[in-house]
């Protein structure tokens, strides 16, 4: 199995308190995989090492086998790496297409307005591709991130709590572009999200940190059957999340 992502021995220090503890992680190109945790697991730090956003006491990231560890976000944007994040962060006073576009424009032969177009379509945004994308609703809104993420054809997808604020329905539009885009372009799909039963459902493999170390890791039925995960996160996270899905 080829490996596009691979995170190797990262430790992350505030202080005295470890973030993150000798933690290792390799995505395979067309794998959707979730990261759960409870609150202060190092769940998003992890993130932002993988995005270059803040560089690891330990360890090293590769990306398609090469070690990254100390490129920048910006480099990582360019080599196929894309981020969402837990706070929407959108171009509120651009179109909702342009949002897309201009997530194109650093390449020299410009946006691909096709590109755009299908991941509108694919999203459910078309009918407000006109429309600012400050004034959308939270569910709507996230969508229009997951587009601009995959407008450039990342090789991996690091997303954020994509399914916070959503509805059901919403949640279930969400599930299919992502599987979409893991099957069709073979993007490597890594997520973090606090509803359970959603991870257990898209992904094909689950990660759990606890105090910044993986506890557990596999298909999500074994990782459901856990006794530590149950003990640490699961029990009673998994039905509040079940009822909430």
């Amino acid at each position: 199995m080829r490996h596009v992502l691979e995170v190797e021995g990262v430790g992350v220090r505030f202080g005295g308190v470890r973030a993150l503890d000798g933690v290792d992680l390799r995505l395979a190109a067309g794998e959707v995989c979730g990261l759960i945790g409870p609150n202060g697991a190092g769940k998003t730090t992890f993130f932002d090492v993988v995005s270059g956003i803040r560089r690891p006491d330990a360890g090293r990231v590769l990306l398609d086998g090469t070690d990254i560890t100390r490129r920048s976000p910006v480099w990582r944007a360019r080599h196929g790496m894309r981020r969402t994040f837990q706070r929407q962060q959108l171009f509120g006073q651009l179109t909702v297409a342009d949002n897309l576009l201009v997530a194109q424009e650093w390449r020299r032969g410009g946006a691909d307005a096709g590109r755009a177009d299908g991941l509108l379509d694919a999203c459910g945004l078309t009918d407000v591709s006109g429309a600012w994308a400050g004034t959308l609703p939270v569910g709507r809104a996230r969508m229009v991130e997951l587009a601009r993420a995959a407008a450039d054809r990342p090789r991996v997808l690091l997303l954020d709590e994509p399914a916070s604020g959503m509805t059901a329905g919403e949640r279930e539009l969400l599930a299919s572009v992502v599987r979409g885009l893991a099957e069709e372009s073979g993007c490597a799909v890594l997520l973090v999200e606090h509803n359970v039963a959603f991870v257990m459902e898209l992904c094909s493999r689950v990660v759990v940190l606890d105090l910044g170390t993986v506890l557990a890791e596999g298909a999500p039925e074994a990782v459901r059957a856990d006794r530590r995960v149950r003990e640490a996160y699961l029990g009673a996270q998994g039905d509040h999340s079940a009822a909430q899905s």
